[in-house]
């Protein structure tokens, strides 16, 4: 089966209406689609984790509800996704996985649609077994093994004794846990299980780094402790030498199917005569009678020990440098892309769009000086032709020598009112009459519209007769109505 079933998008379309966007994103990274689960919904999903309003036990208990599909896919598909937010996303998350009494119930899963179905569910009842035993593992100690501070000065390098040896168990347990997956390189053929075993790789190293600084904290005070720690002790370093010995097994078949040997770390045992040392130590204790050995011999075994075991720490340390340069230049190259991306977008799509009101319009901060027409600017031209025009709306109420009482002017019948004179200095409002209308009307046009009347008598502004008076509305519009006759032909004295 490949691609996205009736099922999926069914399933996906429901939510749309339901406007669960958690939840269709789950839905959507846990399809049956035979590959991993897509990173751009895992992205989402962690995020949705570090957001204070987003309700962790609902995000789990979706995927615990896609954990009950009959399908192997969707079920191993919903195990990856969970494993991937309990490693990277908030520690709410695992913190409330802690907090559950039960996790996955997946011992008998069995999905008998086919032969790989069969296979797959092998893996799946195994991998379902590792995330109950990490989140049984945080409950215990409050922390996530894989991700303690590690170095001289870690907290499995600093604890006390008695925490330590309670510790340690809790590592080994996990440990054993996860390598029960017991994969083969023959067995990884398909990008479920391929992602799945991908997280369990970076689990290995990082817990079992954490295992070999407990190790190295437990070597340095076992010739210190008492009689019944030491017996503890020496029981943790036995099962520590078989732990190392399948976490090999186990990196090599990470090396198998195409893991870079830079991102495996190598592993140092400790020399064969350091158990022989502890073994004398603990039967000194006991009262057995041993061969004798100095302090000196002792010591030298046990730094020789040390050195090799803080040499595997080293390793993990780089693989880890490595890892964290590797996904910090993937995050630069994403960035990188997006720019470009937002780039060309803004070269196709240039900021030309303007509207009504305003005909300026900025985008990304650049602005559009289109042509536009400003109705409330002064003309610049000197141009005589537009002269008249621009003189008829000519708004500024200033001139130069008022109207007499005797104006023989009428409107309607009605002598015009004299104007009281303003400054000199006053601006008005002068419109651009043929940058509005694009009119090149010649004023000599204008002028021959006005006939001359023989009512008209006087003359402002050095004006011939039956001229617009400049700056002057009413008085321009007083000559106008005389001149045309609008009282029908009578002139009132």
């Amino acid at each position: 089966m490949s691609g996205q079933s009736i099922t999926d998008r069914i399933t996906a379309a429901q939510h749309s209406v339901t406007g669960s966007a958690i939840t269709k994103t789950v839905c959507k990274a846990t399809t049956h689609e035979i590959m991993g689960p897509k990173k751009k919904h895992l992205d989402y999903l962690i995020q949705c984790t570090n957001e204070m309003n987003v309700n962790i036990p609902q995000l789990a208990d979706t995927l615990f509800e896609r954990t009950t599909n009959t399908s192997w896919v969707v079920v191993f598909k919903s195990l990856t996704t969970t494993h991937q937010l309990m490693v990277y996303g908030n520690e709410r998350f695992i913190q409330y996985l802690a907090s559950r009494n039960t996790l996955f119930n997946l011992s008998n899963f069995l999905d008998k649609s086919g032969l790989q179905g069969y296979d797959m569910s092998t893996f799946i009842r195994r991998y379902s077994r590792y995330l109950n035993e990490k989140a049984v593992s945080y409950r215990q100690v409050a922390f996530d093994f894989t991700k303690v501070k590690r170095g001289s000065d870690g907290l499995m390098r600093t604890m006390n004794t008695e925490k330590l040896l309670k510790t340690i168990p809790i590592i080994q347990n996990q440990m054993d846990v996860l390598l029960d997956f017991n994969v083969n390189a023959n067995e990884l053929t398909n990008g479920v299980i391929n992602a799945a075993f991908m997280l369990l790789f970076k689990d290995a190293i990082r817990l079992f780094a954490a295992y070999n600084e407990g190790i190295i904290n437990l070597l340095e005070k076992y010739f210190d402790m008492k009689k019944v720690q030491c017996k503890e002790g020496l029981d943790i370093y036995k099962k520590f030498l078989t732990r190392m010995t399948r976490i090999s097994e186990f990196l090599k078949v990470a090396e198998q199917v195409g893991i870079d040997r830079g991102d495996i770390p190598d592993l140092s045992q400790a020399p064969s005569s350091l158990l022989d040392a502890l073994e004398q130590h603990l039967a000194s204790l006991e009262g057995k009678k041993v061969k004798d050995s100095t302090a000196a011999s002792r010591a030298s075994t046990l730094s020789s020990a040390v050195s090799s075991l803080a040499n595997t720490g080293i390793s993990f340390t780089k693989v880890d440098e490595r890892e964290k340069q590797a996904a910090l230049e993937e995050e630069q190259s994403r960035l990188k892309t997006l720019k470009e991306q937002r780039l060309k977008d803004l070269q196709r799509n240039p900021a030309t769009a303007t509207t009504d009101s305003s005909p300026v319009s900025t985008l990304g901060g650049t602005i559009n000086s289109a042509p536009a027409i400003d109705l409330f600017s002064t003309p610049s031209s000197t141009n005589s032709t537009s002269k008249a025009a621009n003189d008829l709306l000519d708004l500024q109420p200033t001139f130069q020598q008022s109207l007499p009482p005797t104006t023989n002017n009428s409107w309607g019948g009605f002598t015009a009112s004299p104007t009281p004179q303003q400054p000199q200095n006053s601006r008005g409002l002068n419109v651009d009459f043929d940058s509005v209308f694009g009119n090149n009307t010649n004023g000599n046009n204008l002028d021959s519209t006005v006939t001359s009347s023989p009512n008209q008598s006087m003359t402002l502004n050095g004006q011939q007769p039956n001229k617009l008076v400049s700056n002057d509305l009413d008085s321009s519009l007083a000559n106008l109505v005389g001149n045309l006759g609008m009282n029908n032909g009578t002139a009132k004295k």
